[in-house]
C-alpha cells in the first residue's frame, strides 16, 4: 500500500481523508489533523494512554525507528490490527480512536504564538496638518 489512491480508498468507508508524504511514508489526515500513518506497507494510528493500550490488547505494536543520537524511538502510533483491513465497520472504529486521540492531543497544545506579521498593530496617526 504506497499510492495515495488506495490509501483513500483504504478509509473509504472511514470518511475522506487527505494523504500527504511524509518520513518515506504517508501521513493520513481527516478534518485537518493527522490520525494514521502508513509506512513500509503497514497502516499506524495516531494513539493516546488509552487507544495505545486497546491496540496492545488486539496485538498491536509501536512504530519505532533508530535515531543516530537517542537510538531506539517508540513513537505515539501504533499498528492497525490485520483483521481491520477485511472488516470495515473495525477499520471505521479503529479509525475514530484514532482521529479522537489526534483531538485530544490537539486540543492539549498551546497556541503558537502568532509571527510579526500576524500582530496587529494601531495604525500610525498622520500628523500632518495638526
Amino acid at each position: 500500500m504506497t499510492d495515495t489512491k488506495r490509501i483513500e480508498e483504504t478509509f473509504a468507508s472511514f470518511g475522506r481523508v487527505e494523504v500527504r508524504r511524509m518520513f518515506g511514508g504517508h501521513g493520513v489526515y481527516a478534518d485537518g489533523l493527522f490520525f494514521a500513518m502508513v509506512h513500509g506497507g503497514e497502516v499506524f494510528l495516531k494513539t493516546d494512554e488509552a487507544v495505545a493500550e486497546r491496540l496492545r490488547a488486539a496485538g498491536s505494536r509501536p512504530f519505532s525507528y533508530h535515531h543516530s543520537v537517542r537510538g531506539l524511538v517508540t513513537t505515539s502510533l501504533w499498528t492497525l490490527p490485520a483483521s481491520a483491513l477485511d472488516d470495515e465497520a473495525e477499520l471505521v472504529e479503529w479509525s475514530r480512536l484514532a482521529l479522537d486521540a489526534a483531538r485530544r492531543k490537539a486540543a492539549g497544545k498551546k497556541p503558537k504564538a502568532p509571527g510579526k506579521a500576524a500582530v496587529k498593530r494601531k495604525p500610525v496617526q498622520s500628523r500632518a496638518g495638526k
